[in-house]
């Protein structure tokens, strides 16, 4: 079987950080015998300065072909990022049904977390974000723009279906791991409608499991225990907005944005999902040649899983430990590896 993978390497250092994935499949398809075909797609900022446009008006057609879409970052000076962000990420999440944002939080060997004594038994946890609707809706406008009278409405859209699913989702990852340990994260006593009607579901689906232990926690002091007990969490689930936040402070007290994987999950598998590292396009690197390529490998490592080769993603993500183990770090991490050296180091280590 071959696998079809659509790229889009984007802006910044997505462009440097998608070819050294692409070398990293390609060396494991040789040690695991798996068939890869890649299809580069150039939708990116670039793409909009050239035509006005993040992608053609067939592009979700075209990826649509795929099994998975292996997606670098977007972004660029002189592009609005709300215009990269609704001209190509979320018509890709939302056509696609890519409902679950999944992102894991683990301290790796031989990085350093900024919170001073933690160490890897600490820090192992995943964040699950709705990805579809919530707060990151279409729904809203702006009246008398420019004068004394100008009002702003943006509105939030919680279904019980998109709430549901993601819910469930989060539930059954809890099952899966030793912890049982699942905690939600709500707003309700602040924000009316949408919190509570968010609480009143999470204790409808839970009650569907009752081998797991289930919390909840306001954002605002959530995000405060992320930061001093990282330990109490295992698997935490949030609207878009709050998945959002929280989906970016843990990878930051696992030592930083450059080692923050994800994937878009449309779980029934009709479309594709998309795979992604989430350290964004970093203009002020980009060219350098520096640029962290472990999250983009991370995010491999998920898409294999995807795919259903487990046993090459392991094999990726223990070759990354046993370098990042060694004291092989990019500059991001305190060490001085390149985007291509590091890279080395980890394909001479797969055979390890």
């Amino acid at each position: 079987m071959v696998y079809e993978i659509a790229l889009i390497p984007g802006d910044g250092i997505g462009r440097e950080v998608i070819p050294e994935g692409v070398r990293m499949l390609e060396a494991l398809s040789r040690e695991f015998c798996f068939d890869l075909s890649f299809t580069e797609f150039p939708y990116s900022c670039d793409y909009f300065l050239r035509h006005g446009e993040m992608m053609p008006e067939d592009g979700l057609e075209r990826l649509r072909l795929f099994q998975a879409i292996l997606l670098g970052a977007v972004g660029a000076p002189g592009v609005a990022d709300h215009v990269s962000l609704w001209g190509l990420l979320l018509p890709i999440r939302r056509q696609f049904e890519q409902y679950v944002n999944l992102r894991p939080v683990r301290l790796l060997s031989g990085i350093t977390s900024p919170l001073v004594g933690r160490t890897a038994a600490d820090i192992n946890f995943l964040v699950v974000r709705e990805n579809t609707e919530g707060e990151y809706s279409d729904i809203g406008g702006r009246l008398f723009a420019g004068t004394e009278r100008e009002l702003v409405v943006q509105e939030s859209v919680f279904t019980r279906k998109g709430v549901d699913r993601v819910i469930r989702f989060a539930c059954e990852m809890a099952s899966s791991r030793p912890a049982r340990h699942l905690t939600s994260a709500t707003k309700s006593n602040g924000i009316r409608f949408t919190m509570p009607y968010w609480d009143e579901r999470f204790r409808a689906i839970t009650a569907d499991y009752p081998e797991l232990r289930c919390d909840q926690f306001h954002i605002d002091i959530l995000t405060a225990h992320f930061v001093q007990h990282p330990d109490w969490f295992d698997v935490v689930v949030g609207s878009n907005l709050f998945g959002d936040i929280l989906s970016d402070l843990g990878p930051a007290i696992a030592g930083g944005i450059g080692v923050a994987p994800s994937t878009n999950l449309n779980v029934e598998r009709q479309f594709p999902s998309m795979f992604e590292p989430v350290h964004g396009s970093a203009p002020d690197i980009a060219g350098q040649g520096v640029a962290n390529p472990i999250a983009t490998f991370w995010s491999v490592q998920m898409m294999l899983d995807f795919l259903g080769e487990q046993k090459a993603g392991a094999a990726l993500m223990a070759a990354v430990e046993r370098v990042t183990g060694g004291g092989y770090l990019t500059r991001d991490l305190g060490g001085r590896e390149t985007t291509r050296s590091f890279t080395d180091r980890v394909i001479g280590a797969l055979g390890e």
